[in-house]
């Protein structure tokens, strides 16, 4: 592994995620599942969105229609707040997930703005 990549990895992931979310999964890591977090952190964080050819903000809006297209509502729930971090507005990320109800499926789109409805609510709340 190439700790520099997860050191710069690390601080992008925080820095969309949240410092407190990353570290407490780093944490609770174990012997079984930390080579997933340095596997994680080094190549989607330090490898792929470390580079320079897309901002973070387009970053989060194509995150946020994969993931919703993969059903995957814990992670939408993250990338959402990511994406409200990286710059994306509200309206920004509503028109990604109307185009997910076109290209992937209405109960796709259903299930990920309910989601996403969830995770503005909590950084409101914050």
């Amino acid at each position: 592994m190439n700790d520099e990549l997860f050191e710069r990895g690390l601080e992008i992931r925080k820095s969309v995620l949240g410092a407190e979310f990353v570290e407490k999964s780093i944490a609770a890591a174990d012997e079984f599942n930390m080579p997933l977090q340095r596997l994680v952190t080094e190549y989607c964080w330090g490898a792929c969105w470390g580079r320079d050819g897309l901002p973070k903000k387009t970053r989060s809006l194509l995150n946020i229609a994969m993931i919703s297209s993969l059903n995957r509502n814990h992670e939408l729930k993250l990338h959402v707040k990511g994406a409200i971090r990286n710059g994306c507005s509200k309206e920004e990320i509503r028109e990604v997930l109307l185009q997910v109800a076109i290209y992937c499926g209405v109960p796709a789109a259903v299930d990920s703005f309910r989601v996403a409805k969830e995770a503005l609510a909590e950084l409101e709340a914050e």
